[in-house]
């Protein structure tokens, strides 16, 4: 599916925009990187190892996938220490905190608005 971005006075919006947009609309919104960048942004730098145990019900090959995609789009920052068994630690960047700052809407408006979703699902649920 893809959104139709329109800026204020109408006018389409820059189409390597709207495919960004929509490319992270997809990726954000997929559970593992919520999960992971609302974590990095509450505990700071941690290891691998450490993400894995916090983050419940992701596989080891998941959590590499989501991390290196994060990396890629520039939200986490990944350090590779020198050691044996070797270290490796992530922490959100700058574009990172400011993604989870944009979120917290979403948190915001669920808040707001739980009672009458909820309601909501009732009612459709009780139709059946």
């Amino acid at each position: 599916m893809t959104i139709q971005f329109l800026t204020s006075n109408a006018q389409p919006i820059d189409p390597r925009i709207e495919k960004l947009v929509n490319d992270l609309i997809g990726r954000i919104a997929a559970k593992w990187t919520m999960l992971i960048l609302e974590l990095l942004a509450q505990r700071g730098e941690m290891r691998f190892t450490q993400i894995g145990r916090a983050v419940e019900g992701i596989s080891q090959k998941m959590l590499t996938q989501t991390l290196r995609q994060m990396e890629r789009d520039g939200l986490v920052h990944r350090t590779v220490h020198p050691v044996v068994p070797p270290k490796v630690e992530y922490r959100l960047t700058d574009l990172g905190l400011t993604l989870g700052e944009a979120f917290c809407g979403v948190w915001t408006w669920a808040e707001a608005h739980l009672e009458r979703i909820e309601a909501a699902r009732a009612a459709f649920d009780a139709r059946d």
